[in-house]
């Protein structure tokens, strides 16, 4: 604890700045930290971690935007939907499913990011949306690449919904050491909460496929 403190400490600090993302969206914190490979942003008493990778530039809230920069247009939660369909139509995922994962994953949220780094509405890992060849910060190929990944882990498991929400929260190789769904508190959760949400949209009153 002592050394995080320090590190911590000696890490540069703008007060009261914004955050530009590669895809164009802005974050504001009262605090910004820059440490290897990590901006941290510290908001109110908590705070979340992006990857410096994700990070376009760092704006002082007085100094204005650069003048080629162009305002993006928000995604609607109407946009997010249709680009969710298009990807499970592409990849034939079933709606309910990218959606129920979407749902618990992020709200929705293009700009959420995890305590873990976590990214978007997929809520992709740097490193897997890496070897997906997606911009995790980019709406649609954030979905693309969740959709993909989803199906390839519904292959992997042979449509087994339950082992493939666990991988996805957990990862594969936690299910293959455990041979099914770890006994991860945190990942039992994340598989009922998705699985409300498609009982709900799907109608049905339980999934198949463990």
């Amino acid at each position: 604890m002592r050394f995080a403190i320090a590190l911590l400490a000696a890490l540069p600090v703008w007060a009261g700045d914004v955050v530009v993302l590669a895809s164009g969206f802005r974050m504001e914190a009262d605090r910004i930290e820059r440490g290897d490979g990590v901006v941290r942003l510290v908001i109110g008493e908590g705070s979340v971690e992006l990857p410096a990778g994700l990070v376009k530039r760092i704006e002082s809230e007085s100094e204005p935007a650069p003048a080629d920069s162009t305002p993006q247009k928000p995604l609607v939660r109407t946009d997010l939907a249709a680009l969710i369909d298009e990807a499970a139509d592409r990849y034939g995922v079933p709606a309910e499913i990218l959606h129920s994962v979407a749902a618990v994953e992020s709200g929705y949220d293009p700009q959420a990011v995890s305590p873990k780094g976590a990214v978007g509405v997929m809520q992709l890992m740097p490193s897997t949306a890496s070897e997906l060849g997606a911009d995790p910060a980019d709406p649609a190929e954030n979905i693309d690449a969740g959709a993909r990944y989803l199906r390839d882990l519904l292959l992997k498991y042979d449509g087994g919904l339950y082992r493939t929400l666990a991988a996805y929260n957990a990862g594969p190789g936690a299910v293959d050491r455990y041979h099914g769904v770890p006994p991860y508190r945190e990942t039992l959760s994340y598989i009922e909460k998705v699985l409300q949400h498609y009982r709900r949209l799907a109608g049905r009153t339980r999934p198949t496929g463990r």
